[in-house]
């Protein structure tokens, strides 16, 4: 039995795919995958809409989603986010559509498949990405999110045999996160 945020992100997962649109879950879901698994209230999908997607991606999920096609339309001018909420189970689904940022666009051509049981795969952010996103979610914050900081050295040390330090170091350099990236590493070196 698939969990209830997997299953609601395959939910609309299938919608974005019947349009062609690229996806894929990040956020606490995608660091709890690659890292240490920590609850969670909602999914964070990253999903390349455009402005001609809207109202056939709302129509196809009204009848399962509470959803409001004016906030996705505005998430898709300002490339801002938006949220769904599973009507069956209340779980929510913030939606943040794709920026055209370096760091966007390569954590949307370097996703990786997870297969979630027999036959059913899950489009995920790189644990390299999702160490990226998180440290600048953590700077945004002003760097004092325990949870974003938690998930970042959890993800770190679970999969430290098998990181691309070189992209990792050379895509914090890019965004300015060279310092907090450092820390992290010798922070999840240490315990």
């Amino acid at each position: 039995m698939l969990a209830e945020p997997l299953a609601v992100a395959l939910l609309v997962g299938e919608v974005l795919d019947d349009l062609g649109v690229p996806w894929l879950v990040g956020g606490s879901v995608a660091s709890s995958l690659h890292g240490i698994p920590r609850s969670t209230q909602d999914v964070d999908l990253v999903a390349d809409l455009l402005g001609v997607h809207v109202a056939a991606f709302t129509a196809a999920l009204q009848d399962r989603f509470y959803v409001d096609a004016q906030a996705v339309m505005g998430a898709v001018k300002r490339r801002a986010s938006c949220n769904l909420i599973h009507l069956d189970t209340m779980t929510k689904v913030d939606v943040f559509v794709a920026k055209a940022d370096p760091l966007s666009r390569g954590e949307m051509s370097r996703r990786q498949y997870f297969e979630i049981e027999q036959g059913v795969r899950l489009p995920l952010a790189s644990a390299e990405d999702i160490v990226l996103q998180k440290l600048a979610w953590f700077r945004k914050g002003g760097g004092v999110s325990e949870r974003q900081w938690r998930d970042v050295l959890g993800v770190l040390r679970v999969r430290a045999n098998d990181l691309d330090l070189m992209y990792l170091r050379e895509a914090a350099a890019d965004e300015g996160l060279t310092v907090l990236l450092d820390e992290a590493l010798a922070a999840a070196a240490a315990t």
